[in-house]
């Protein structure tokens, strides 16, 4: 067989499936023996409440999403203003070291 030992147990050997297309076949094999259990009936109260649930949810998710849009846009404006003077004073401290440097060398 296409089976392979894995451990033992009280004696017997466990054997797992030597590939996943046995193990499929073994899987389809079990749910032809044993019967399905049909679908519980979902009320139409409960569904009407889900797919309520659902699209208002869909619609406040857009309503919010169209408020905080320009919020963010105008954070990271400001914030991408404030990066480029940051920078800018970076590269001003830089070079002032730079010419202090040199002339404690020299």
């Amino acid at each position: 067989g296409g089976r392979c030992p894995a451990r033992v147990r009280g004696g017997h050997a466990l054997t797992y499936p030597a590939s996943p297309a046995a193990a499929v076949l073994l899987v389809s094999a079990a749910a032809e023996r044993s019967e399905m259990i049909p679908p519980v009936e979902v009320s139409p109260l409960i569904k009407l409440t889900r797919y309520s649930a659902l699209l208002i949810g869909i619609v406040y998710g857009k309503k919010r999403y169209d408020y905080l849009k320009p919020i963010a846009a105008e954070e990271r404006r400001i914030e991408e203003e404030e990066k480029k003077k940051r920078e800018e004073a970076e590269r001003i401290a830089k070079e002032l070291a730079a010419a202090n440097e040199d002339t404690i060398l020299k």
